[in-house]
């Protein structure tokens, strides 16, 4: 006590930094520490040769999907790809012109998954070969454009359809991969067995 006063004395403790650590500085140093050991995990594993199954590449398959000498210009010919399951339904379509992406002698050989990619409406038997046209969606009326990558021409839909890309072997077509998330899919790939 203070004689003078008559007041206890009291002590003043100063502190450089808070006895606790806030949250946000919990979530910066956590957050620092696990990018941390991701990427440290990931270089050990390079280094030794390995690639962990989380940055493998699973590659398409090559699949016969028809052959140029049975397509009809006026009639797309269906088929599933990359495997088989009903969001996977795809056309493929011979135009009597020049096609984004196409293949054969007049580049005009071209495929597309038939599934809207607004809310997965399905796109069948509504091709229409003057305009080169494939809708319009039962579903919100988007129609796509098959001789330009599939774009979108009218409707609700904000990106094109997935088109499938195409290699010639002689007369036969294969399908080798997909440019394009096709609908309800978080991977396109995601349903192929590996082996």
């Amino acid at each position: 006590m203070d004689m003078e006063t008559h007041q206890p004395v009291q002590k003043k403790v100063h502190s450089e930094q808070p006895a606790c650590v806030s949250r946000r500085d919990f979530m910066l140093f956590s957050g620092a520490a696990a990018v941390s050991l991701a990427t440290l995990g990931l270089t050990i594993d390079m280094a030794n040769g390995q690639i962990p199954q989380q940055v493998r590449y699973k590659e398409f398959p090559r699949m016969l999907v028809g052959k140029v000498s049975q397509l009809d210009g006026d009639t797309p010919t269906p088929f599933h790809y990359p495997y088989d399951h009903p969001f996977c339904r795809s056309l493929l379509f011979k135009l009597d012109s020049k096609g984004g992406g196409g293949v054969g002698v007049g580049e005009n050989i071209v495929a597309f998954n038939q599934i809207c990619t607004h809310m997965g409406g399905m796109l069948e038997g509504q091709f229409n070969p003057g305009y080169k046209t494939l809708g319009p969606c039962p579903i919100h009326l988007t129609t796509f454009d098959v001789a330009r990558y599939g774009m979108v021409v009218s409707g609700h839909a904000t990106q094109g359809l997935p088109q499938i890309i195409l290699e010639l072997d002689g007369d036969e077509i294969y399908a080798t991969g997909v440019m394009g998330l096709m609908y309800g899919h978080h991977d396109n790939r995601a349903g192929l067995v590996e082996g």
